[in-house]
């Protein structure tokens, strides 16, 4: 495409925001679509009536999304008109989690045990097989801890059923693991892969606290298996722009969690600490322009979610190579209103400057 291209955006949050900063960079411009507006929406003059829908395709050249809880009859609706990136067909399979983690298996990909649960008498007999702890989730919609509960005992499982059922539901069974990790790789459409090096997640109440880029005590062995997973997943969904891939660190090896059809909070650090950013090699992908190396340019940072409330945060500003990323959002409990990027020459140093804001 040339320079001057419009890439549409289903969505208009902060994730479409930080893609047409990166993306103006190389001359795109960008419109935003989405049904319910917000702040943010507003920012960016996104449409969102319905009668508008037309009027979005027809300026768009190319069509995104920023949340895998787009409607797949939407994307259905453009794709006639103008190619969506990445497709129907990975946005479908993302947002159910037993249509994930059937793809996983069949990749050869490893993960929990889980079954398809419809009815509490289904899901007493899915305990049974599975055995407790486990986690009881829904397939669809859920994210950042929403829409889960904890079994430990058989006396927990009609009150999650109750809580959160009703509904198709997923058992899975615990993980044991060490740590949390994730990779985000980007795909053109001619097949080239670049990878982003493994990092290591932390959560709180099932929300991304902390980013440390890369891992530490990465193997080779790690790596290597970590994206021949997710570069399996692209080739198979014939995938374009970022993917990326929620993974727990096991003695046995990498055993995934779910994907993500779209730029991921915990590629956020690459704003600042990489080569090229997840932001901009989406767009280059959508583009059809050459993806840009992925590799780090220093040698660690850190990504700090700022949750609920943005605290105290020009005080970080006089933190040496710290970064603050505002979405222009309300406070409300649980909200993910901004991040902080931290970049370093060593982990000590690393560690010093997030002890400064995590207290």
């Amino acid at each position: 495409m040339s320079v001057g291209s419009v890439i549409g955006v289903i969505g208009a949050g902060q994730l479409g925001r930080m893609l047409a900063l990166a993306g103006t960079r190389l001359g795109a411009r960008f419109a935003f679509y989405e049904d319910v507006p917000s702040s943010t929406s507003q920012t960016l003059g996104a449409l969102y009536h319905q009668d508008q829908l037309d009027a979005f395709i027809d300026a768009v050249d190319v069509v995104t999304f920023e949340s895998e809880n787009t409607p797949v009859a939407l994307v259905d609706y453009i794709s006639a008109r103008k190619p969506v990136m990445p497709n129907a067909k990975a946005l479908f399979t993302a947002q159910h989690r037993g249509r994930e983690k059937t793809l996983f298996r069949r990749l050869g990909i490893e993960t929990a045990p889980f079954m398809i649960v419809n009815s509490l008498a289904e899901l007493q007999d899915a305990v049974k097989t599975i055995g407790l702890p486990a986690v009881l989730k829904t397939t669809t919609e859920g994210y950042d801890g929403k829409g889960q509960a904890v079994l430990r005992t058989v006396d927990d499982i009609e009150s999650a059923w109750v809580r959160i059922g009703n509904r198709e539901l997923i058992l899975e069974g615990f993980v044991t693991f060490a740590r949390e990790l994730s990779i985000i790789a980007a795909r053109r459409v001619a097949g080239d892969v670049v990878f982003y090096p493994l990092v290591e997640n932390t959560h709180v109440d099932g929300i991304l606290r902390l980013t440390i880029a890369p891992a530490v005590n990465l193997t080779d062995a790690l790596t290597q298996q970590a994206q021949a997973a997710i570069q399996s997943i692209m080739t198979e969904l014939d995938y374009v722009g970022i993917l990326a891939l929620e993974l727990f660190d096991t003695p046995n090896g990498l055993v995934a969690n779910e994907m993500a059809p779209r730029v991921h909070n915990s590629g956020h650090w690459s704003q600042d600490g990489a080569w090229t950013d997840q932001f901009e090699n989406h767009c280059r992908a959508l583009l059809g322009l050459p993806l840009g190396d992925a590799g780090m340019e220093v040698p660690v940072a850190a990504m700090i979610n700022l949750i609920g409330d943005l605290g105290d945060w020009q005080s970080v500003l006089k933190i040496p190579h710290a970064a603050v990323h505002l979405y222009d959002k309300a406070p409300r409990a649980g909200r993910k209103l901004g991040h902080i990027n931290l970049t370093a020459n060593d982990r000590e140093t690393l560690q010093s400057r997030i002890k400064q804001i995590v207290q």
